[in-house]
């Protein structure tokens, strides 16, 4: 069951769930405002926590509006793509035989068949992105784990336009943004145990804040050059 609030000059939809607690959260481009909130809770009582979010709201609506954004990506000669935050030109190479991209000095080395349209370039890119991705975050698992006395049962990779991570304490299981891959190794990292955290605390408390300074003193640097990065160009659809 959906519901429209409108709190002055800002638009919120509610979702209603059969969850425990309250969820908002602003998703980009445009900063479109949704509270998922559990199927009981009064209209009123929800209206309440969106007024008292108000001025973060705004802050997360005028960042989202104001950051930059990557052009549309075509997947042609010379074209920048990033790997773990260094910049690499991509050179296409038209053959028959399985796809294959190689990374050589500052080249991206793209090999796919001829006539390869643009959304199969995508999706080949794509699949090498998230394998590169779960390669990475093997180690990281393991290592966290042990610092942190944490477990993890699974660790999925996709796409995800709204967050760069996401778990599940009932699955002991965390979800990776395919687009980390993108990124310099702090940043996911950075994630990882942000995520892991959430998996002893569920909320952004003092709980939480004491068990990242404890384990990653930089992650409000890390946090902030994350956030400050250019938004990948989607087509959104809500």
């Amino acid at each position: 069951m959906a519901t429209t609030l409108k709190l002055g000059a800002v638009t919120v939809d509610v979702i209603r769930k059969d969850i425990k607690n309250v969820h908002l959260s602003v998703y980009p481009p445009t900063g479109k405002v949704r509270i998922s909130a559990p199927l009981r809770m009064e209209v009123e009582t929800i209206r309440v926590f969106a007024v008292s979010k108000l001025t973060w709201i705004k802050r997360q609506q005028k960042k989202l509006v104001e950051q930059e954004r990557e052009p549309p990506r075509e997947y042609i000669e010379r074209e920048s793509h990033y790997v773990w935050g260094k910049r690499y030109l991509l050179k296409v190479v038209e053959q028959d035989g399985p796809p294959q991209i190689d990374l050589r000095h500052n080249r991206m080395v793209f090999q796919i068949r001829p006539a390869t349209s643009t959304g199969r370039r995508q999706d080949i890119l794509d699949e090498w992105y998230r394998e590169q991705l779960k390669s990475a975050v093997r180690p990281l698992v393991a290592k966290w784990g042990q610092v942190m006395g944490v477990r993890v049962d699974r660790v999925f990779v996709q796409r995800m336009k709204t967050k760069w991570g996401s778990c599940s304490r009932e699955t002991q299981s965390i979800r990776l943004n395919t687009d980390l891959a993108k990124k310099p190794t702090e940043c996911l990292e950075y994630i990882l145990v942000h995520e892991m955290a959430h998996l002893i605390e569920r909320h952004h408390n003092d709980r939480f804040t004491s068990i990242m300074d404890r384990n990653l003193p930089q992650w409000r640097l890390v946090r902030d050059e994350l956030n400050s990065a250019p938004l990948a160009h989607e087509t959104w659809r809500y």
